[in-house]
């Protein structure tokens, strides 16, 4: 009885390890479309990093290396995003994304479709 306890505890834990969700899911590099923009399709580079607990880093116009957007901040849920960032005409952008799939996400960027795709 005793061997069989030790033995459910063990199967126990390690399904719990197995199944529990460590990864940062929106950390790490992405590629942001923005669709049909006065400017055509725009595409942004971003490394997402978590500091002090919040998400942070800058979108960096594929297109113009030069051209860095300061993310401002960061709201995040399980299911979303929505990054505030410098605008190149000042002031403030807004990029609201949705979790499509582990790679993917897609939303909009003021009236404008947006998609962002992870980068391996």
């Amino acid at each position: 009885m005793k061997i069989t306890s030790v033995i459910f505890v063990l199967l126990l834990t390690s399904c719990i390890t197995c199944f529990s969700q460590t990864t940062d899911f929106f950390a790490g590099k992405w590629e942001v479309t923005v669709l049909n923009s006065p400017k055509g399709d725009v595409s942004f580079l971003t490394d997402l990093i978590r500091k002090d607990g919040k998400l942070t880093g800058e979108l960096v116009e594929k297109a113009d290396a030069a051209s860095i957007r300061k993310i401002i901040k960061v709201e995040e849920s399980p299911e979303k995003l929505v990054v505030y960032f410098e605008s190149s005409q000042g002031g403030e952008s807004i990029l609201d994304l949705k979790k499509v799939d582990q790679d993917n996400l897609k939303g909009t960027m003021h009236d404008f479709e947006a998609t962002a795709k992870r980068l391996k």
